[in-house]
């Protein structure tokens, strides 16, 4: 048997011998001549049956009684193959200009099963989301979804090798923690530890500072987090991805969302350079490569905005709402061309304890990023004083009982430093123009589902 290649390789090999796996997508039985069409994790190929196609154009096909057994053989195979059948063909590798499948067939020498599949599919081309993420590993099989998590690799490579070329280091934080890095009502409880209860990270927020206490400088982590927050929108998932750096040695959050957006683009120009094309063809847009810096507008000019535009923001808290997030975007894109925005200057209250404050505004030096209208980061220069973040823990109703081994992390020194967490998935589905996470995660998990 011929070595394995991918579908990809055969437009670039002589005609002549070539052995091809995958799964069957079509199955054209037409009267005179049987067709195959063979998908693999790269592409998608046609096969013919010779029997059923003579050499000959011009030669009548060969009646059935007249072909020998395994011709007939090979013929019944194919009328029965069910589409999502694992098989192995070899056979002659043809270039023909007149095939608009990449412009190269297989003329069929044998056929080996490697596994047949039912012959009645669960989900079809209007199947809903829910149905699909039933059938997912099914559903995974289209060329667009295949695309999704080809373009997810290309982003996260892109991220890894931004941070890496600049003395980045990557840490893999531990996903059992002692107490809460966020809120409480968020936590997932784990009870195995000897008279304690373990909870599943929200964040590697603690640990993505004590790195910089330890002298790391700079650091990044791509890794799951988990939320027990009830949330069923399309942007919210129980386990999800979280991309994450910590810098040191900042004079604001500024440094940070430098860095951020300058992540960004060279990941979108990743994306763009690599999968560009595919993506106007199956998702029907062109990637924009963000232009630097982003739009950058303080919250409470960004409320004012909004309101201007006609749309009052319920929210008590003084943050944006998700119209708000929306009008808010839409200006900047009709204002300045970018789907990006850069909102700053929240306050205390909306914001987490760690989060440094100006001295002279009594704001934090944070920032919510927004994409396309949706929240994907939120960055912050973080308060490394000791006395000043206990202090802020304090106001927060936050007791040293749970947060002292945190506190612990400043008692011995601490450099001034700032990161930001973000979302994979949300990225994802607006760089995609996705309407729902769900989408764009291998496997999702949410408030109702826990399978597959």
């Amino acid at each position: 048997m011929s070595e394995r290649v991918l579908v990809k390789q055969l437009q670039d090999l002589a005609d002549g011998p070539v052995s091809v796996s995958g799964w069957v997508e079509t199955v054209r039985d037409q009267k005179k001549v049987q067709f195959v069409i063979l998908r693999d994790e790269s592409g998608a190929v046609q096969l013919v049956n010779p029997a059923t196609r003579p050499a000959d154009p011009s030669a009548a096909v060969e009646p059935a009684e007249t072909q020998d057994a395994a011709a007939l053989a090979l013929t019944d195979l194919i009328s029965n193959l069910a589409t999502g059948t694992f098989l192995t063909v070899t056979g002659e590798l043809k270039h023909d200009e007149r095939v608009k499948l990449g412009g190269v067939e297989i003329k069929i020498g044998a056929l080996d099963i490697a596994a047949a599949a039912l012959p009645e599919t669960p989900i079809a081309a209007d199947s809903g989301l829910d149905k699909r993420m039933d059938w997912r590993f099914l559903d995974l099989r289209q060329r667009r979804n295949n695309l999704i998590f080809r373009v997810q690799t290309t982003l996260e490579h892109a991220f890894r090798s931004y941070w890496i070329e600049r003395d980045y280091i990557e840490v893999h934080s531990p996903k059992l923690m002692a107490s809460a890095s966020e809120s409480n009502a968020e936590l997932f409880s784990v009870e195995y530890f000897e008279d304690k209860t373990a909870y599943l990270a929200q964040s590697p927020q603690f640990f993505k500072q004590m790195a910089q206490v330890a002298g790391f400088g700079k650091i990044f982590e791509i890794a799951p987090a988990f939320r027990a927050d009830p949330s069923f929108t399309s942007r919210h998932a129980t386990e999800f991805t979280s991309v994450d750096a910590e810098i040191s040695w900042i004079d604001s959050h500024e440094d940070v969302a430098r860095m951020q957006e300058e992540l960004l683009q060279t990941a979108f120009q990743a994306v763009k350079d690599k999968h560009g094309a595919e993506i106007e063809e199956l998702f029907g847009l062109e990637v924009q490569v963000p232009a630097i810096p982003f739009p950058r507008i303080p919250l409470a000019e960004a409320r004012e905005i909004v309101k201007s535009r006609g749309y009052e923001i319920p929210r008590t808290d003084g943050d944006l709402d998700p119209e708000g997030e929306r009008q808010i975007s839409a200006y900047v894109e009709e204002t300045y061309g970018h789907q990006f925005v850069f909102i700053t200057d929240y306050h205390p209250e909306i914001r987490a304890f760690y989060h440094m404050r100006d001295e002279e505004t009594g704001l934090t030096k944070s920032y919510d990023l927004l994409f396309k209208g949706v929240e994907i980061t939120t960055g912050a220069q973080r308060e490394h004083r000791v006395d000043v973040l206990i202090e802020q823990a304090k106001e927060k109703g936050l007791g040293a009982e749970h947060l002292d081994f945190y506190f612990d992390f400043f008692r011995y020194g601490a450099p001034p430093h700032g990161g930001f967490g973000m979302g994979l998935a949300r990225v994802l589905m607006l760089l995609l123009g996705e309407s729902s996470i769900r989408e764009v995660t291998y496997l999702f998990r949410g408030p109702t589902r826990l399978a597959p």
